[in-house]
């Protein structure tokens, strides 16, 4: 059941990314005046602990391109679960979960899960996916929230 919601959950956010992206306005037309910007590629977290590949490969086939640099990594031992918050160049944040950790099989959809637009309240991260189900995490709890069933897990900090 867990296994379905994720694999939902993550069929719907690339639906909706892909339907998001077909609404973008266009750019200026020809001869347009448009200043140019600078963009930094210096991450505003932790610059020196990128994010694991896995996640680098999730975020590209989602249309992220920006390198993400860890913000926060925790484990929980009763599920073996390792949850990274990674933060992009702009200060978006990404909630990535695998079962088993960095090293365990990676199988997005049914080991891991890849959620955008987490949202910082004070020291927990939460995102939420697609069909409204929940994950926050700080330094010491996990909480995941499926169906409004609630279960919370003790985590660890893993650097």
């Amino acid at each position: 059941m867990v296994i379905a919601t994720v694999f939902l959950s993550i069929i719907g956010m690339s639906a909706g990314f892909a339907l998001g992206t077909r609404h973008e306005s266009p750019g200026p037309g020809p001869g347009a005046d448009t200043p140019v910007v600078p963009v930094t590629t210096e991450p505003t977290g932790n610059p020196g602990i990128r994010c694991p590949e896995e996640m680098h490969e999730t975020a590209l086939r989602l249309g992220i391109t920006a390198p993400l640099t860890q913000v926060m990594r925790v484990r929980a031992d009763e599920t073996g679960t390792t949850v990274w918050i990674c933060e992009d160049p702009g200060g978006k944040l990404y909630y990535q979960a695998n079962r088993g950790g960095q090293s365990a099989k990676w199988i997005e959809g049914e080991t891991a899960l890849f959620l955008a637009d987490v949202v910082r309240e004070g020291d927990t991260f939460r995102a939420t996916a697609f069909d409204g189900n929940t994950f926050e995490v700080n330094r010491s709890k996990l909480r995941v929230t499926i169906k409004g069933n609630r279960t919370t897990y003790d985590v660890r900090p893993e650097e």
